[in-house]
Order: C-alpha cells, then sequence, then structure tokens
C-alpha cells in the first residue's frame, strides 16, 4: 500500500528548484499522467525514508530521501546512492571507531594540560599576589560570546624539547567584539610570567598571517616577562618578525590594539607601543625594557616598576599609551569601546535557519576513517555526506580523473568548492583539480581541500613509456600546484586520513600561503610524535 501526498507546486516549491529535484534524483519509472500544476509524493508504509517524485513534465518517477526533501528543496542533487549502507556493526567499523577514541583520549591529555596553565601554585601567586584577572575571565570581559570564539592551535607546546608550554604560553583565536571579527592575543602571565618561548612566537607569528589575510582586526592582551632568557638565541630573530608584521598590518589599514594587563618587558614593550590605541591598567601594568632588578644591577638605582614604566608615566609623560585605566574590567571595556569606534565592516552572519542538517550523521565519521596506516580504504563521499548540508554535492567531472573528487556543496549555507583524494593524483586527476581550482577562483567560491594522500608514484622508471608517463603526471602536478598557490580564495585543508608525499603540498595550500589548516584526524604516527 502506498500513501499519496498531492502538494501544489506555486505553495510548497519554487519552480526552479523542482526542476533541479526532477533533473538529480535518482530512479525512473513510468506513472499516470497528473495536472501539469500537482506534484504526487508517494512513500511506503513503515521506515522507508525514500520518497517517490512524480514529474509529470518529464512523465517520470524519481526518488528522493525524506530528509533531502525540506519545505524548499535545496540546489545539488543528494549523493545517498555513493554513499551506499554504512554498516555500523561491522568489525571494521567498530575497530576504526575505537582506534579513533583512542587517539581522542590522546588528544583530551594534551588539552588539559594545555589549559591547566602554570598549575594552582602558579594561579594563586597570579591572582592573589598581583591581583590579575586568568585567561578565561579577560575573554569573558572582552568579548561578546566566549562560546562562539574559536581558539587556535589550543595544545601548540605539548611536547617541547624543552617541556610541556600549556598553549605555547599565548592564546589566539577569533572572536566577536561589538559585532565584529577579531583576532584575540593574549600572553598568560600565570605561566612562568608570560616568558616568550620558540613556539610562542611560532604561533603568534601564525595568528598574525591569518589576521592579515582576513584583515581581522588585533586586540593584543599583554601580560609578558620577555623572551625565555635560555632559548634567546632562537627568539632573537623571529622576534622582530612580529613587531614587523604589527607596522606592516597598520600600513595596510588592520586595526592594532594593545591593552597592558600586566608587565610588558623587554621585547613584550614593543607590542603595544607599536600599537594604534594602547590601553593601560594602574598598578598592574608597566612597560620598560629593562625591568627594575636590571636597573638596580646596571646603575645601583632602586626603582619600582610604577615609578619606572607604570600607567602614570607612559599616559601622562613618555605619551607611549593612549587610556588610562584603574582595573582590568575598565581597561578591557575601553577595547570593546575602541573596537566600537573602529571604521570596519563585519561580514553579517548566515541565516542559520535555512541550511539543512547533513542526511548522514557527522558523528559516524570516526568508523569511517581506516585505523590502518594506509587509508587506501576511507570512501571520500562517505566523509562528503557526512559533511555537507542536506548531503547534496555537484560533482565535477565525475567520470574524469576519478582518484580526485572534485564538485560544490554547501556547508551551513555557505557555498564551497571541495578537493577529496579518492586515490593517487595522476595526470587526469591533476588536470581536473587545477580547472576545478581556476573555475573556483573566477567565482569566487572558497576552497576546502580533504586530504588522505597516498604513495607517490616511482621516480625511478624502466623504459621510455614509463619516463613520457611520468614526465605528464608531473607536468599536470605542476600545474596543480601552481592554480593552487595563485588562488585568490580562502583555503581551508582538513586531514581526513595520510598527508605525506608531494601530493601533500598539492592537497594543502598552507604550505604555498599563510592560511589556516585544521586537523580533522590523523595516524598514529603523527598523534604519537605530537605527543611524545
Amino acid at each position: 500500500m502506498f500513501r499519496s501526498y498531492i502538494l501544489d507546486l506555486g505553495k510548497a516549491f519554487h519552480l526552479h528548484d523542482l526542476e533541479i529535484v526532477y533533473r538529480h534524483c535518482y530512479t525512473f519509472s513510468p506513472c499516470e499522467t497528473l495536472s501539469k500544476k500537482k506534484l504526487r509524493l508517494t512513500k511506503t508504509n513503515g521506515n522507508n525514508p525514500w520518497y517517490a517524485i512524480y514529474n509529470p513534465n518529464f512523465l517520470s518517477l524519481r526518488y528522493i530521501h525524506s530528509k533531502a526533501l525540506k519545505s524548499k528543496v535545496k540546489p545539488f542533487p543528494f549523493i545517498g546512492d555513493k554513499v551506499g549502507q554504512i554498516e555500523k556493526d561491522s568489525r571494521s567499523y567498530l575497530q576504526n571507531a575505537k582506534s579513533f577514541e583512542k587517539y581522542v583520549g590522546i588528544y583530551k591529555q594534551a588539552f588539559e594540560v594545555s589549559i591547566a596553565s602554570g598549575g594552582e601554585k602558579s594561579i594563586e601567586r597570579h591572582v592573589k599576589r598581583h591581583g590579575k584577572l586568568l585567561l578565561p575571565d579577560r575573554l569573558k570581559l572582552l568579548l561578546d560570546n566566549t562560546e562562539d570564539f574559536l581558539e587556535l592551535s589550543v595544545i601548540g607546546g605539548i611536547g617541547m624539547e624543552y617541556g610541556n608550554i600549556p598553549r605555547a604560553n599565548i592564546l589566539t583565536g577569533i572572536g566577536k567584539v561589538m559585532g565584529r571579527y577579531c583576532l584575540v592575543v593574549a600572553n598568560d602571565g600565570a605561566f612562568k610570567g608570560g616568558s616568550i618561548y620558540p613556539i610562542t612566537l611560532k604561533k603568534q607569528l601564525r595568528a598574525q598571517e591569518i589576521a592579515y589575510q582576513n584583515k581581522l582586526p588585533c586586540i593584543y592582551l599583554v601580560d609578558s616577562a620577555g623572551a625565555f632568557l635560555p632559548l634567546q638565541a632562537e627568539i632573537f630573530n623571529l622576534g622582530g618578525s612580529t613587531f614587523y608584521n604589527e607596522a606592516i598590518m597598520s600600513a595596510a589599514k588592520i586595526p592594532q590594539i594593545a591593552i597592558v594587563c600586566g608587565s610588558c618587558t623587554a621585547g613584550g614593550a614593543y607590542v603595544p607601543t607599536m600599537a594604534d590605541e594602547a590601553v593601560i591598567v594602574d598598578k598592574t601594568g608597566a612597560i620598560f625594557l629593562g625591568g627594575p632588578p636590571l636597573v638596580q644591577a646596571a646603575l645601583g638605582e632602586i626603582v619600582s616598576a610604577e615609578d619606572l614604566g607604570g600607567a602614570t608615566v607612559h599616559c601622562g609623560t613618555s605619551g607611549c599609551t593612549d587610556y588610562f585605566a584603574c582595573t582590568e574590567a575598565e581597561a578591557l571595556q575601553m577595547g570593546r569601546d575602541i573596537v566600537a569606534s573602529l571604521h570596519v565592516s563585519c561580514t553579517e552572519d548566515l541565516d542559520l535557519e535555512h541550511f539543512d542538517e547533513p542526511v548522514f550523521d557527522p558523528n559516524e565519521i570516526p568508523g569511517l576513517i581506516s585505523s590502518s596506516g594506509s587509508h587506501q580504504d576511507i570512501n571520500m563521499y562517505q566523509i562528503i555526506a557526512c559533511l555537507v548540508d542536506g548531503s547534496r554535492f555537484q560533482e565535477f567531472k565525475a567520470m574524469y580523473g576519478q582518484g580526485l573528487l572534485t564538485g560544490f556543496a554547501h556547508i551551513k549555507g555557505d557555498l564551497v568548492g571541495l578537493l577529496a583524494n579518492q586515490g593517487e593524483i595522476n595526470e587526469k586527476e591533476a588536470s581536473k583539480g587545477a580547472h576545478f581550482i581556476q573555475l573556483c577562483c573566477q567565482r569566487a567560491v572558497p576552497l576546502v581541500f580533504l586530504q588522505n594522500t597516498l604513495s607517490d608514484c616511482p621516480l625511478i622508471t624502466k623504459n621510455k613509456n614509463q619516463d613520457v608517463s611520468l614526465g605528464l603526471v608531473l607536468k599536470a602536478q605542476a600545474k596543480m600546484l601552481s592554480a593552487v598557490s595563485c588562488a585568490n580564495v580562502p583555503k581551508i585543508t582538513v586531514i581526513i586520513g595520510n598527508g605525506y608525499g608531494s601530493s601533500h603540498y598539492i592537497m594543502r595550500p598552507s604550505t604555498m600561503g599563510k592560511l589556516p589548516i585544521f586537523l580533522l584526524c590523523t595516524t598514529a604516527a603523527v598523534w604519537v610524535s605530537a605527543i611524545k
């Protein structure tokens, strides 16, 4: 028995959307003629999730999944037929999920170390003796909503040769301040007085590159004792790059704002003095190249930090800072007021009510990623179906170069171009990838790379035919590499499985540009080397 639903074309759907559904739905079969102004949907009794859609214009019957059929049908075809059935009870799925949980546990351990800062004693000294706020409290007072804050490189600094450096002793991330997206860079004064390590500089430079590429105003919450002296030889040259970036971004009309929450010693003193606007907290904020101990050692003169470079000195005498705040809370509110005065546009948030959740559950992804080192059996159609809106994917050149999937989809309502490894990147795949990237650049469509690279083709050949074939592959790969390097649209890489070999450079644009790369899942070897 079939239940039939008759929906009026004009009321339930737009004609353009229906034409897209007709064009991309699946199985054909004859059906009785209905009115051209009506659409017949039939569904079997029980739990069958598939609807049959009759198109009177083409006299055909096609099928669409119930979750892909909304009050308004969206563009791009549903890819359920290419995904197949996800067998959650299979041995491989359960093994993959178990392996994934193992590495999630390792990540959580590193995460706990990162957010622990300097430990209980150091935190107590930071709060009670010095009267300062902790990083989470500073963020709450600065940001519109801390839940929307995207922290970058959270476990950076864990497992360094010179020990664990929580959060690399600096917090970086993107959040909204007075309705405007800003990059926040905050020293952690509760760990070694906010000392700067080589990994600290690397993380800060990375954040500045992201801010420069995305034209994000920068807010520096400065609380640093300067360079960690035992490693100063590794810090000196890189340290100058942070100041250079401040100057370059300011010249490019990207606002640079500093809030001095603690001591800014040595190199740390340049951050607020080079900012466009600076706020300093009375009694706790101080700026000087050499602190009171150095003055006493060099000159034999005893001087307090406040008299040497406190808020009164720099707001009233040197003019290095622009705003005097009695408390950190007041200083952070002043920072918000400064952002409110910026004449910068902010992209409106997407209307999240009008995008479709993926038909396939994203929580199934851990069971789809092979726990073996090869990762050759990962079906990228399944990964894509769990990520994109409505599990709809308009594949580009589906029959050509099938080792690389390319096509358009929406992620939370935003149109993106997807490139996903489904095998080796040979001549056809590279040519196809270059074509698709150029197409996205012409249409200003952001690119998302889902990387699972396989072993490279052999460089040693036995005959001329192999020489010619290898030459064509390398030439095509160079063409795609050039297209990736020259692409002037946002690019994000997610490592699904492996990331090595020459194909890794093609599928990871951050190696050619200063753009973010996000790690979704990787092999045991990468995790172990990162944690040890």
